[in-house]
């Protein structure tokens, strides 16, 4: 048995060992909220282990392959076609998920009549706090680096990129001289993605942690509290991998499966810890596996993590229309879109932030004076959505990168 099978194995296995102990810690001691609070909080710091772990080679990995691939791209019409591609696939599919989103909410309007939900307003009032001095100004600052070691510390992926594209073009611009500096780069990189290697082997003892710690806290009872909510934004994320496979079978035809084989371990941890960038160096290991030259996904893929978050952007204006019916907030269709651009710009300016949908969805409800306090509703069952929407992030951007390898006819037979 592969490698990467053998850890999809151990995923699921943890996976349903968290399910079945957090339910069972919840059920038994369902009158001791101390006991559960605290077991959570223990159970959780193994999942807190593993994201640690992964954060700490985020930034060397995304500096390494990113200057070793734009130097290897050779010119700046090279780079400035990649990037030009990379940014139709990513604003298209923004654009589709956020009108999917946007359909289904209005066609299943879960908000109307949701007067039995319960809310989190100690955490609303964290979002809302979160939330002030939400301007260009905070968008400016955080695409630009004022020190790339502080980008490296707080793992700022678009900082960096913007970084190691100045970086790159002028070591292209040594030619022969720079050559040796490109080579080390190139074996940096690979260093790192064997770190990936041992790292991800910690994979299932985090997914067990923070699973288990979930259903101890809420419980599956809360699935059919939140059942009609829960179930139009599934319903809306199958429909959009519908859409997302499909136009990935018209790129990469029969190839479209190989992909599926090689990032299920990513999409798996993705969605049982809630974290699309705990994937990133396993999801960069896994697309040159699959034949994407490493010089297009050093460059897509950092790119995509800012940009083409698929499943957050439908969820955000899901979210935010839930929240406008709930309140009675009537919106006709041309602020209905007005909302969907702001938020298409608005996400982009705080991608790195803990619960960064939410942080946004809050932004944009007060803009739409729709209660920004109405936060507190969604918050007991986020949890749920993003495992969906974080592993629709990693689909959406291993498809980008895959597809722009096919346009620029670097995608080899693994």
């Amino acid at each position: 048995m592969k490698g990467n099978s053998k850890l999809t194995i151990y995923i699921i296995v943890a996976m349903l060992l968290g399910i079945a102990l957090g339910e069972w810690v919840h059920h038994y001691y369902k009158d001791d909220g101390t006991t559960i609070e605290t077991f959570s909080k223990n159970i959780k710091l193994l999942t807190t282990i593993f994201l640690r772990l992964v954060q700490m080679i985020i930034a060397p990995l995304v500096f390494f392959t990113l200057v070793a691939g734009i130097a290897k791209m050779g010119d700046l019409k090279a780079l400035g076609r990649v990037g030009g591609k990379s940014m139709i696939w990513f604003i298209s599919a923004s654009l589709i998920s956020l009108l999917l989103g946007l359909t289904l909410v209005n066609f299943f309007e879960p908000g109307v009549g949701a007067n039995n939900l319960s809310t989190d307003a100690a955490s609303a009032a964290e979002m809302l706090e979160k939330t002030k001095g939400f301007s260009m100004k905070n968008f400016i600052e955080h695409v630009f680096p004022k020190s790339v070691i502080e980008a490296m510390a707080t793992n700022e992926i678009l900082q960096l990129v913007v970084f190691s594209i100045f970086f790159g073009i002028a070591l292209t611009a040594f030619g022969e001289k720079g050559k040796p500096i490109v080579k080390m780069f190139d074996l940096l990189g690979h260093v790192m993605l064997k770190v990936v290697g041992y790292v991800m082997w910690f994979a299932p003892i985090g997914v067990f942690g923070g699973v288990a710690a979930i259903f101890a806290t809420s419980g599956s009872s809360i699935l059919s509290v939140y059942g009609k909510y829960l179930g139009s934004f599934y319903l809306g994320l199958i429909i959009l991998w519908i859409l997302m496979l499909g136009v990935g079978y018209i790129i990469l035809r029969k190839r479209l499966f190989t992909l599926l084989r090689r990032i299920e371990s990513p999409l798996l941890i993705a969605f049982s810890t809630t974290s699309s960038e705990a994937v990133f160096p396993k999801l960069t290991e896994e697309l040159e596996r699959f034949g994407c030259k490493d010089r297009i996904v050093s460059f897509v893929l950092p790119l995509g993590y800012s940009f083409n978050l698929d499943g957050s952007m439908m969820y955000m204006t899901f979210a935010s229309i839930f929240i406008a019916q709930f309140y009675n907030v009537p919106l006709d269709l041309g602020q209905q879109l007005t909302m969907l651009l702001v938020l298409m710009l608005t996400s982009k300016g705080i991608a790195g932030v803990p619960r960064a949908s939410l942080v946004v969805v809050t932004a944009t409800c007060a803009m739409f004076n729709i209660p920004p306090e109405g936060i507190a509703l969604i918050l007991p069952i986020d949890h749920f959505c993003d495992m969906g929407r974080s592993m629709t992030n990693v689909l959406g951007n291993a498809l980008a990168t895959s597809a722009v390898s096919k346009w620029e006819g670097e995608l080899e037979h693994s």
